[in-house]
């Protein structure tokens, strides 16, 4: 099992940035992957990006160009860095982790984004 802590999110405005930190209990270059996902208000909770553990990487359309997600093994860290951010990016984002061939989940405790206009 793994357990994630978000970090990073806060209030800011639209065109600004944020970078998002997901912190491991664990090592993670052996975790299947790692991924963030976000859930505003009312919604179901979506696809952002994602990092296998072969480095593929797949973003949500509507982020496409504009957020970038990595990963640092020798820190248990994966990061998403948002640019020109929109107010339809609001909502909680979440880290979470596949380990075990795909048999185990966490998430973390999720991290609040705020974007104005």
């Amino acid at each position: 099992q793994v357990q994630l802590v978000e970090s990073g999110g806060g209030l800011v405005q639209a065109g600004g940035s944020l970078r998002l930190s997901c912190s491991a209990s664990r090592i993670i270059f052996d975790i299947d992957a790692m991924g963030w996902y976000r859930q505003a208000p009312g919604k179901q909770r979506d696809l952002v990006a994602v990092i296998t553990i072969s480095n593929k990487i797949n973003y949500g359309d509507s982020v496409k160009g504009r957020f970038t997600i990595s990963r640092d093994n020798a820190k248990n860290t994966v990061y998403l860095q948002m640019n020109s951010l929109k107010p339809e990016d609001t909502g909680v984002y979440y880290c979470n982790a596949l380990y075990d061939n795909n048999r185990g989940s966490s998430w973390g405790q999720g991290t609040q984004v705020t974007v104005s206009s």
